[in-house]
């Protein structure tokens, strides 16, 4: 298999932390901000490429490469919203170490949107703001106050993707290149996706170990049960964004959080990635 290459510019380093080794691009100057991608089949630090590249003129941006993608470490292990928020808590700490201690700027994609939510409810002072793109549970009317810390796991689905040897199989069907260009195109909601980020999904999808944080994801392993309850308890500035556009439309739950006067809500004319389509409004809207 061709070897990963970089998916963004500036330095890329590697740290140990209590998730794993964990990879990550640094590059500008100035008060530190977090770029945290999104979970999917394929998913790395490119997902946020318009985003280091515009904030690294005026701002020391950190984008991680969560547990189980990109150059962070793969090993067959349970991947767990707790997982990705040590994840979290070791880039911050990685953050006061070369910045200094001051609270930090993020900025997360769908899924991740809990975990940054969740790590910033267990450390508010690491944080001084928080941008959620394209937020999970915000869908129709749905709630989810369960108990703290539980997920929706299936374990019987987990056993069945990854079934005696046929784990990897499953995750190759679902990471063939034109299946990767199907799902672009549903998060665009459009035929015209980028390009770039479709061939560096179809290179990271086939390192060794790509296939074991996925399985978790679609067995709802790294969905958190308890989500609302830990959206609820925020305090910090939120900026919620969305777009109109794909599957990733419905955020009628955010009417749940309308009414906090720490949150503020953007839609753009978009899919759920508005940052590569309209950067400009964006970036104005994120006020960072």
């Amino acid at each position: 298999m061709p070897p990963l290459t970089p998916a963004l510019c500036g330095a890329r380093l590697t740290i140990a932390s209590p998730a794993g080794d964990l990879g990550f691009y640094v590059d500008g100057s100035g008060p530190p901000l977090l770029l945290i991608h999104s979970v999917n089949a394929a998913a790395s630090a490119a997902e946020v490429r318009p985003l280091h590249e515009h904030y690294r003129s005026s701002r020391t941006v950190f984008s991680i490469d969560l547990p189980g993608f990109g150059f962070s470490e793969r090993s067959d292990r349970a991947y767990t919203p707790q997982l990705m928020t040590q994840a979290l808590h070791a880039m911050t700490d990685e953050i006061a170490r070369r910045c200094g201690p001051q609270p930090v700027d993020a900025i997360a994609l769908s899924l991740s949107c809990e975990f940054l939510a969740r790590a910033a409810s267990e450390r508010p002072d690491h944080y001084r703001s928080l941008a959620f793109v394209s937020p999970t549970g915000f869908g129709g009317g749905q709630r989810r106050r369960g108990p703290p810390g539980s997920t929706l796991h299936m374990p019987w689905l987990l056993a069945a993707l990854r079934g005696p040897g046929w784990g990897g199989a499953v995750f190759r069907a679902l990471t063939r290149p034109a299946v990767i260009r199907f799902f672009l195109r549903k998060t665009w909601g459009s035929r015209q996706i980028d390009e770039a980020l479709w061939q560096y999904d179809i290179l990271s999808a086939q390192q060794a170990g790509a296939e074991f944080a996925p399985l978790h994801f679609i067995s709802g392993g790294l969905f958190s049960a308890d989500i609302h309850t830990v959206y609820e308890q925020l305090r910090l500035p939120v900026w919620m964004s969305h777009g109109t556009r794909g599957d990733f439309t419905d955020y009628r739950g955010k009417a749940l959080m309308a009414g906090r006067q720490n949150w503020r809500f953007s839609v753009f004319p978009t899919g759920a990635l508005p940052h590569f389509e309209m950067p400009a409004a964006f970036f104005a809207a994120a006020g960072l």
